[in-house]
């Protein structure tokens, strides 16, 4: 048997004002649960275990600029290899305590040994031909002396002869014929002349001798200067420390049997107890670092207080690095090498607002915070301007006052929030 189903004008009007109710109570809800969030009892929840709060105060802002460090020896010594080697022993490693002298590493080159044999050998040969040079030389000598004796004792008995030839001829012309006595002058002259060439030959002899020996003796002396340095070279292979303090480690260490190039650091002595730490400042904070400044050096253990001794000119990797020099009694974890951190005080400033830094926002900026109220259960956010920075804290210029207690960490899940409640364990 068929229904009949009533598909008319009254059935679909009953159906529209169903749908009207219904709209009207999901707008309804919607409108509640948002008036329920506008109200105290409905701000979102969160643990005060969970985020990080400090007082603001008024009193003194001490400035200080960060970075981190190293702490290294303001002494210290590098050894160096002067000749190629390889390494025959290592007698000391680091942490040695040394003395000045002491041997550490022992070098062998075969190549050396054998330069300062063949430099030696030259030496030798130059020392045996300045003795035959001079031998030589004497020699010569001897024989130019010889020869200028035997001209002039025969100018001088030429000149006899023509004199007693002169004088002859003088007295009676048939003594002695005119050709005699012209001959006899020609050979005066000739061998006067003869005797002048010896003469200068001798004096040139003496005075080239000693030049040729004095050249002589320049090479000698420079075969022994080629001696020394191989024999340096052969004892810069003993390497010893050059001054008393403790070796420090290398970045790559040495190991026996390893072959090592001229000028390749083979250790290094520090002098103990004299460090200065060396601070990397970012570089848009370097500016307000001056010499003479006051500097905290955290070893992670202990703390030192320093003072700012220079500012590098150059920029290295966004970082400016300065110096800051330390008391000379250090406590026991000061040791070079060793990673810090350094807090310089650039600027002290009196009678300001001041609070803990947050997770956000700079100097001379504005942001937004949550203040604790109503005695902890609550927090709402509130417009603060910010001033100058430090490390740890900045000053406040408006929004807080005094003993107000505020929200440091990130609570930027909130942004949808004016209040929020907090929730004790």
């Amino acid at each position: 048997m068929d229904i009949i189903r009533d598909t008319g004008p009254e059935k679909r009007d009953r159906r529209k004002k169903r749908l009207a109710w219904s709209a009207t109570g999901i707008g309804t809800l919607a409108i509640a649960v948002f008036g329920w969030q506008l109200l105290p009892s409905g701000a979102p929840t969160m643990d005060t275990a969970m985020v990080w709060s400090d007082t603001v105060a008024h009193g003194t802002l001490i400035r200080q600029v960060r970075g981190p460090g190293t702490l290294v020896p303001e002494q210290m010594r590098w050894i160096t290899a002067l000749t190629a080697g390889r390494i025959e022993q290592i007698l000391s490693l680091p942490g040695t305590d040394v003395s000045a002298g002491d041997l550490i590493m022992r070098l062998s080159n075969p190549d050396v040994d054998m330069q300062l044999l063949q430099a030696q050998q030259q030496l030798s040969q130059a020392h045996a031909s300045l003795v035959q040079l001079r031998t030589s030389l004497r020699m010569q000598e001897l024989q130019q002396r010889a020869t200028t004796a035997t001209v002039r004792a025969d100018y001088l008995e030429a000149e006899r002869t023509h004199r007693i030839n002169q004088q002859l001829f003088d007295e009676n012309p048939d003594l002695v014929a005119r050709a005699d006595v012209d001959r006899s002058r020609e050979s005066v002259e000739a061998l006067r002349l003869r005797l002048a060439t010896e003469e200068e030959r001798l004096d040139v002899a003496l005075g080239t001798s000693q030049e040729q020996i004095g050249a002589q003796e320049e090479q000698i002396t420079r075969l022994a200067d080629l001696v020394q340095f191989s024999q340096d070279r052969i004892q810069s292979m003993h390497v010893t420390a050059p001054v008393s303090g403790v070796l420090a480690p290398l970045d790559i260490p040495l190991q026996e049997g390893q072959w090592v190039q001229s000028g390749q650091a083979l250790s290094r002595v520090v002098v103990p107890g004299r460090l200065k730490a060396e601070i990397r400042i970012p570089q848009t904070q370097a500016q307000e670092i001056a010499v003479g400044q006051g500097a905290m050096i955290d070893t992670r253990t202990d703390t030192i207080q320093g003072r700012v001794v220079r500012i590098d000119p150059a920029v290295r990797s966004g970082t400016v690095t300065i110096d800051v020099a330390l008391p000379p009694n250090l406590p026991p974890s000061a040791r070079p090498d060793l990673s810090v951190d350094g807090n310089v005080i650039v600027e002290r400033l009196d009678d300001v607002i001041h609070m803990g830094r947050p997770t956000f926002g700079q100097a001379d900026q504005q942001i937004s915070l949550f203040r604790v109220v109503e005695g902890g259960r609550f927090a709402e956010r509130v417009t603060v301007r910010l001033g100058a920075s430090s490390v740890n804290d900045v000053e406040v210029r408006e929004g807080l006052r005094p003993g107000d207690v505020v929200i440091l960490s990130d609570m930027s899940q909130w942004d949808g929030f004016n209040r929020v409640r907090l929730r004790s364990r």
